[in-house]
């Protein structure tokens, strides 16, 4: 087996993994900051032990990723409480749609064709998910969900802007963060602590978050950005899977329908970007 085969499994294998958190979110009866703040915790921990010895240049682009990072996976968590896991993920799947948007004014990048009729075809897949009668709880959740987008995609700007950076360093400061915003939550927050949470916590830190993001640190330099692209879509597909195996929560069609709009432009524009720059080299060298 070669190391590029070996870098498909790997990653396929830690995206499955990364795929559980709307179950485990659904499964765990903690504060959603607090849940947040345990996981982060641990996954910091996996983080430093692998890098030994982090590398903290505490550049604006750094910090910021930094907090944004910890934003987007606090918005994750509580999104997913309050809406499906399949509308949390996929909108939140959206995050193209506004690194496109805000690259312009911060990055000086502009958009191609193919990144205006994603960004339409997207914007109509993101009306879907609010067509169906929802509860207050829902409506609200889906907008965190694309508030989580819209922080997911600045951060990827803000990595993008690191060129002599490591993404490794960032993350891990960001899991810091969120472990220090949902430490007050833990401690007074009364969560019940029993064997059944702290399996959950204990997995979700280390297998669903700490690990599976150093399996895609390795990958990514022995894979084409667009063999990433397309695996990495297999997380929002997987994510509402196993909710409704484990748990039975069903997405509306209108809500599917939204799913499968995303996803399709997400996918069909990292194709046709591929093609336009001429994919001959792996997503990072």
């Amino acid at each position: 087996m070669n190391s590029h085969t070996r870098a498909v499994i790997s990653l396929v294998i830690a995206i499955i993994f990364l795929s559980t958190s709307g179950l485990l979110i659904k499964l765990s009866s903690w504060d959603a900051i607090a849940l947040n703040g345990a996981r982060s915790l641990i996954a910091a921990a996996v983080l430093w032990i692998y890098l030994r010895r982090p590398h903290f240049t505490w550049s604006r682009a750094q910090v910021g990723g930094a907090i944004l990072y910890a934003v987007t996976i606090i918005t994750f968590v509580q999104a997913t409480r309050w809406t499906t896991a399949a509308n949390a993920v996929f909108l939140q799947f959206t995050a193209p749609l506004w690194v496109a948007l805000f690259g312009i004014w911060l990055l000086g990048e502009r958009p191609q064709r193919i990144d205006w009729i994603t960004m339409i075809v997207i914007g109509i897949g993101m009306l879907l998910f609010f067509g169906d009668e929802l509860t207050p709880a829902g409506y609200w959740g889906n907008l965190l969900a694309i508030f989580s987008g819209m922080c997911m995609a600045l951060m990827l700007i803000a990595l993008r802007k690191q060129k002599a950076g490591s993404p490794t360093e960032t993350v891990l400061l960001g899991n810091l963060i969120a472990a220090a915003i949902g430490l007050p939550f833990i401690i007074l927050g009364d969560q019940p602590v029993n064997p059944r949470e702290l399996s959950i916590i204990l997995f979700m830190g280390i297998f669903q978050l700490g690990l599976p993001f150093i399996v895609v640190t390795l990958a990514v330099k022995q894979l084409f950005a667009l063999e990433m692209m397309l695996i990495q879509t297999l997380e929002p597909i997987l994510n509402p899977i196993w909710v409704f195996i484990f748990v039975g929560e069903r997405p509306t069609p209108m809500a599917l329908a939204g799913a499968a709009l995303v996803t399709t432009a997400v996918t069909v524009r990292a194709i046709a970007a591929a093609r336009r720059n001429g994919q001959q080299k792996p997503a990072v060298t």
